[in-house]
């Protein structure tokens, strides 16, 4: 109905612009700029007239939630006192303060980069594409066979030695 009305309001606007030809000695067409409109349906006929079914919903898939007190209530004092004796059994506790800080600072330096990488306007496509080929090299090169696989698990366990220092 909306496409109706909007073809008969071209044929409406593009009529008055197409000058009549000489030979014709026809009275002026008065032509209007607005198309005649259908009258509007109030909206209790409109519901009235339209019944929608509703879905059967099978009783087969109803889920009753349930919650019980060990795995959902979360004791706060446990996990404060908990936090509180990691937190007494570190060692040099600056280190880990400026390392908490410089992971705040690296992580608000991604997002300004991030940010100002996104209103480059091709950039972030780009950046799309050189993931995308990243990730399926990766999948290629270290998930798709079991040798490659047990590789990058190898080399997984000995970046954890590295990094915990048992190597």
């Amino acid at each position: 109905m909306a496409a109706a009305s909007t073809s008969m309001a071209a044929t409406a606007v593009f009529a008055s612009r197409f000058p009549l030809s000489s030979t014709t000695k026809a009275a002026p067409a008065r032509c209007s700029a607005t198309p005649y409109l259908p009258p509007r349906f109030s909206a209790t006929s409109f519901s009235s007239s339209l019944k929608f079914a509703e879905p059967k919903r099978s009783s087969l898939l109803q889920v009753k939630a349930s919650s019980s007190e060990e795995s959902g209530a979360v004791d706060t004092s446990e996990l404060l006192s908990d936090l509180k004796e990691k937190w007494d059994a570190v060692d040099n506790k600056s280190t880990v303060i400026i390392y908490g800080g410089g992971a705040i600072v690296a992580v608000w330096l991604s997002s300004i980069v991030v940010g100002g990488i996104n209103s480059v306007p091709l950039l972030p496509k780009i950046m799309e594409l050189v993931g995308l080929g990243y990730t399926g090299w990766f999948v290629y090169r270290y998930l798709l066979f079991k040798s490659s696989r047990k590789e990058l698990a190898e080399d997984i366990e000995q970046l954890k030695k590295k990094i915990s220092g048992t190597e």
